[in-house]
């Protein structure tokens, strides 16, 4: 059986602290203005602001990326191949030398913000290259997004953003196998799925 990997988050462990983010950012040697991963607050308008009024308050975090849907709408609608499924682990990849640019990827996907595009040519802060040897150079007017970390799994390390975690709030693996630390997780708590009325699929679970 060919594996399925996915994440599950645990928001009762999330503090929201962007470490993940930022893990990201630098591993993946993102342009200015790019991030695949954010931590986002479920309770005011604003970054850290709780819900309701005091002393009842109310707060949570949500990490939003991509979700690797079992069933993705962006790779059906990619007219040139560039975003697709593999099939041997189920991870939703971008091929920048086949991208055109067309950012139908990103209308078609639910999920609001965990791709960008490359309007200029990439540009970054310092004036070399952070993170990994292996990561494929950013280019001009292409989509990108999370791939947990594909340059990692090939040398079968975890994503970034579960390394860095100070929280351990993250746990990455396989969902075809009934043994593995995800499957096991998400079996013995309660969980939830982003948007699951799509019928995307996603293989992100956050444990509530």
């Amino acid at each position: 059986m060919a594996k399925r990997y996915g994440m599950v988050i645990d928001t009762k462990r999330c503090i929201g602290c962007n470490t993940c983010a930022v893990a990201c950012k630098v591993e993946n040697n993102l342009p200015n203005n790019v991030w695949r991963n954010r931590a986002m607050t479920i309770g005011g308008t604003h970054p850290d602001t709780p819900a309701g009024e005091f002393p009842n308050l109310n707060m949570e975090f949500l990490t939003l990326s991509c979700q690797h849907c079992e069933n993705p709408a962006c790779v059906k609608v990619c007219p040139v191949g560039a975003t697709y499924k593999d099939g041997d682990t189920g991870v939703v990849r971008q091929d920048y030398d086949k991208c055109i640019g067309c950012r139908m990827c990103m209308a078609a996907c639910p999920y609001t913000g965990v791709r960008s595009f490359n309007w200029e040519e990439p540009q970054h802060v310092a004036d070399f290259a952070f993170g990994d040897v292996d990561v494929p150079a950013h280019e001009k007017h292409t989509v990108e997004k999370c791939v947990f970390c594909w340059h990692r799994l090939a040398k079968g390390v975890e994503p970034a953003c579960l390394e860095m975690c100070p929280g351990r709030a993250r746990f990455f693996g396989d969902l075809n196998d009934p043994e593995s630390e995800v499957s096991k997780r998400i079996a013995s708590r309660e969980y939830k799925q982003l948007l699951p009325e799509e019928g995307t699929k996603p293989s992100v679970y956050y444990l509530v």
